[in-house]
């Protein structure tokens, strides 16, 4: 292919799509970015309730994720500044839980952090511990590959986990990363994750917290690097045809009146699989796209009057289905620049607390809260709101054929955290495979 200039479209700017207009824009190529919300970020963005700036959903990135915090200082975002960075750690309110954990790695030279942390580690037993390192010794034995993909669930009694290490460790690692209980988890896309985090080196296991609102930490900006070298950012706009161009290798885009978008030498469809089947029908097959089943996530915000801190920027907490006590991971957004007193709950894998309703689970998540933290004020918030993504990331299920773009037209290609690939629906999984689409369009 030509490497001369050519103008390409990208449609859907969640960061696959900024990410694969930003590789585009730095080849020399015009791009021209359509998004249909008002808002660029996709299901990673900032939203504005009553006043409150909060995000759509609390993501944690990883070390390891080096792909996306180059493209962060490729659009001048500093990961430093804009992320609080951690130890890996699975830490759990003692206090009022006396059925939790504390495990924080040191920042000594892997693998000794995982072997320290696990020395150090309260609220395990020795069983626990010889658990933990004889999962984590064999899995590198065995270069974190499986023969044959299983569930998370299966992989963990091969490798003889206590109930109490894959309570309060394992599962909420699993539900955090691939968002599917891990009884329906893909064990080799989980060791996929360990390995690039627990099997590298020490930083790459470190937990990068978001300082900044989700469209600011990376959408914004990359808004503004296109803008710089005359690309187009057309948010609200949404594209209904995908049609093709007066040339054989050329497409044409239209909006949902009919109207034209324009014609480009080649299309990145950066949006979520049902966007994406919709605009390739009659060009490709699109069964995988539609055969995809998701998982949602739920965001509970509380606001406390009196400023509530908690112990530390963030903290699992025991789900438990039957007590009503749904969270996994509670956030104090006062402590990583945002507004003292207001906490973020993360409910992963929710479809029965979506079920019960927003009343329910807010009840539900409050009762925890002051119960873990032993802080009956923590009961009774000043302000609450729910945030739910019901279509939240791909179900990641064991053997799962992902799409791809083998086979698409040319001019065509996939980029999103679905994608084919060794993540989970994560932000680095979608940021690779724009970069990705981005070289097989305009090499």
């Amino acid at each position: 292919m030509s490497n001369a200039p050519r103008h390409y479209a990208v449609i859907g700017a969640g960061w696959a799509g900024c990410a694969a207009a930003v590789a585009l824009a730095a080849g020399g190529h015009r791009v021209s970015l359509f998004e249909a919300a008002r808002t660029l970020g996709g299901r990673a963005r900032r939203v504005e309730l009553e006043e409150r700036v909060v995000d759509n959903g609390q993501h944690i990135l990883l070390g390891a994720y080096r792909a996306t915090l180059a493209l962060m200082k490729q659009v001048g975002v500093d990961p430093a500044s804009a992320l609080l960075r951690l130890p890996l750690q699975m830490r759990y309110p003692l206090q009022g839980n006396p059925e939790g954990m504390d495990f924080v790695a040191p920042r000594l030279p892997a693998p000794w952090h995982v072997a320290v942390a696990l020395l150090r580690a309260k609220g395990l037993t020795r069983e626990d511990k010889m658990a933990l390192a004889r999962f984590s010794t064999t899995a590198r034995w065995m270069g974190w590959q499986l023969h044959q993909d299983c569930s998370v669930s299966e992989l963990l009694a091969r490798f003889d986990q206590t109930p109490r290490v894959i309570r309060l460790m394992w599962r909420p690692l699993c539900i955090a990363a691939l968002n599917t209980p891990p009884e329906r988890a893909s064990a080799q896309v989980f060791l996929n994750v360990l390995r690039d985090s627990l099997g590298a080196r020490r930083a790459a296991s470190d937990m990068l917290i978001p300082r900044l609102d989700l469209s600011a930490l990376l959408p914004d900006a990359a808004a503004a690097y296109l803008a710089k070298r005359g690309g187009l950012v057309q948010a609200g706009v949404a594209v209904a045809h995908l049609l093709p161009g007066q040339q054989d290798t050329t497409w044409r885009l239209q909006d949902r009146a009919g109207e034209s978008l324009g014609e480009f030498a080649g299309v990145v469809l950066a949006t979520g699989p049902e966007a994406a089947a919709q605009l390739l029908q009659g060009l490709h097959d699109t069964s995988r796209l539609e055969s995809l089943q998701h998982e949602p996530i739920t965001t509970c915000y509380l606001h406390y009057p009196q400023g509530a801190r908690l112990p530390a920027p963030f903290l699992a907490l025991a789900d438990d289905p039957q007590r009503q006590a749904w969270g996994q991971f509670v956030f104090d957004r006062g402590q990583l620049g945002g507004e003292a007193g207001l906490l973020a709950v993360v409910v992963s894998a929710a479809g029965q607390a979506i079920a019960d309703g927003q009343a329910a689970l807010t009840e539900g998540v409050t009762r925890q809260l002051a119960s873990d933290f032993a802080d009956p004020t923590l009961a009774t918030p000043g302000w609450s709101r729910v945030i739910t993504e019901k279509r939240a990331t791909f179900a990641c299920t064991p053997g799962l054929v992902r799409p791809d773009s083998t086979d698409l037209p040319a001019g065509l290609a996939l980029a999103g955290d679905y994608v084919a690939g060794d993540y989970p629906a994560t932000l680095e999984g979608a940021v690779r495979s724009a970069m990705a689409a981005a070289r097989q369009l305009a090499g």
